[in-house]
């Protein structure tokens, strides 16, 4: 069975219970697609789906801390819409501008208003015809691996809440894995997607660059990194928002994905990587979840054998400081983006260190960029040469407690300790290709998931989410 099943007791030996919503009301244990046929069947309606979700968010928000407005409180709650996934209750994280609710992007640095639009990608996601009932946290701008601040409640794991729910879209994933929505607005622009719904034991997807609207901050950046997306509980829920994110506005640019309904008949070649590129060694538990899933796919007749991913060894270090350019960006021009109050003095500790570790080496940015971009393209082509898919950790250890990644730590042991978990991640960004996290075969003793991560060529999410049918097939027995 699925680790976020709500059928299966995931409460490991030890562990404490679970934070979840699912209850006896209109969205019960169904995932979007279920909820979908339950719809046109008239079993249940698009305000009772509504109501059932906002109902379930308030009832766990309170020890997951993962909300940051509330849509019916503020008025601004939209009706159902039209589209494929019409009256499925969602949410929108708190990174990207939604008419008539404020975007605070996770800092405290200002106090937002109202926005007076939607950005590009909030009119592809509510062209689905999902109901946005609000907003959910981030850490701030995005930067942190985990969704903790520095004066305020972090968002809590709902399968053991003395742990991180991940980040940057800590808030949509721990809602997610808690059953109070199926599905919820994600972005990631160095793991930001697939981070938290490995924590979670979520399905996250980080689309190719160039499959979803443009995103506000990725498309100003001088490599954009940044892409939106979502994390959802289940394999076909995530086909099912990228079919009808991409029937509201088609990429055609990149080979069109479809609708993905099931497992391919395609055996591929599957390069196998257990230590990151980047140098940095495994964990125990990360490793067998990953070498179990190997196991399974060997099983499943595709061959699937051990890689090194050729990388440049200066990757980490300048993707470092490339973070830390978009620290100084963040406070240079947060006056003028966000608001004419912003006080950067009032940055947390991540941002304030990652924008000094910047300033101190300013004058590299032309060569780290040429760098980043040389040594991701070529480490990109090397294994895209021989192999359909890349099999991976999602992390490079399992979900730490709360504090490990606070922002309060100081700036050399957090990016110390950020550099050797998210080991993985950031070479789809800056390259560009699609990358799936998936909820491995095990949980950890204090019943946390243990995700592991397909990674395949650019524009081939179908090939991924076929894939993924397939582990999550096997792993229901």
């Amino acid at each position: 069975m699925t680790a976020t099943d709500p059928s299966v007791d995931p409460v490991a030996d030890g562990a404490p219970a679970p934070v979840l919503a699912h209850r006896d009301d209109a969205l019960g244990t169904d995932d979007a697609v279920g909820l979908l046929a339950r719809l046109r069947a008239g079993e249940v309606s698009a305000q009772e789906l509504a109501r059932a979700a906002v109902e379930r968010i308030r009832a766990v928000d309170g020890r997951l801390h993962a909300m940051q407005v509330d849509a019916f409180e503020a008025g601004v709650a939209a009706a159902p819409g039209e589209g494929p996934l019409a009256a499925i209750p969602t949410l929108v994280k708190d990174n990207t501008t939604y008419a008539g609710l404020p975007t605070g992007h996770g800092t405290a640095a200002f106090v937002p208003r109202p926005a007076t639009r939607h950005a590009p990608f909030t009119r592809q996601f509510t062209a689905t015809g999902m109901t946005v009932l609000g907003k959910t946290r981030l850490p701030e701008f995005g930067f942190n691996a985990s969704t903790e601040f520095e004066d305020a409640e972090p968002v809590r794991n709902p399968w053991n809440t003395a742990f991180s729910a991940g980040g940057s879209s800590g808030g949509s994933a721990a809602l997610v894995a808690a059953g109070a929505v199926p599905v919820a607005h994600a972005n990631d622009g160095g793991g930001s997607i697939r981070i938290p719904a490995a924590c979670c034991g979520l399905v996250g997807l980080k689309p190719t660059r160039g499959r979803m609207a443009p995103n506000e901050t990725g498309r100003s950046l001088p490599i954009d990194v940044v892409v939106d997306g979502a994390v959802t509980r289940t394999v076909r829920d995530t086909a099912a928002f990228l079919a009808a994110a991409e029937q509201a506005r088609p990429a055609p640019a990149l080979p069109p994905i479809g609708t993905v309904e099931g497992p391919g008949h395609r055996r591929l070649r599957i390069g196998l990587l257990l230590d990151s590129p980047t140098g940095t060694v495994t964990d125990e538990a990360t490793r067998a979840a990953v070498t179990a899933t190997a196991t399974v796919l060997e099983g499943l007749g595709h061959r699937v054998e051990p890689y090194r991913m050729p990388l440049d060894g200066r990757f980490e270090e300048d993707f470092v400081t490339y973070w830390g350019l978009l620290a100084f960006l963040a406070g240079s021009t947060g006056r003028l983006l966000m608001d004419r109050r912003f006080d950067r003095r009032r940055m947390d500790g991540l941002s304030q260190g990652l924008r000094a570790h910047f300033l101190g080496r300013w004058r590299t940015t032309p060569t780290v960029l040429r760098r980043l971009r040389r040594a991701s393209q070529e480490a990109y082509e090397h294994s895209a040469a021989r192999y359909d898919v890349l099999l991976s950790p999602v992390l490079a250890h399992t979900t730490p407690r709360l504090g490990h990644l606070s922002p309060a730590v100081p700036f050399p042991d957090l990016i110390t300790r950020l550099k050797s978990y998210v080991a993985f991640t950031p070479i789809n960004n800056v390259c560009g290709s699609p990358a799936v996290s998936l909820p491995g075969p095990h949980r950890t003793p204090d019943g946390l998931p243990v995700g592991v991560m397909l990674s395949g060529r650019m524009g081939e999410e179908r090939t991924l989410l076929e894939v993924a049918y397939e582990l999550e097939a096997a792993s229901r027995g």
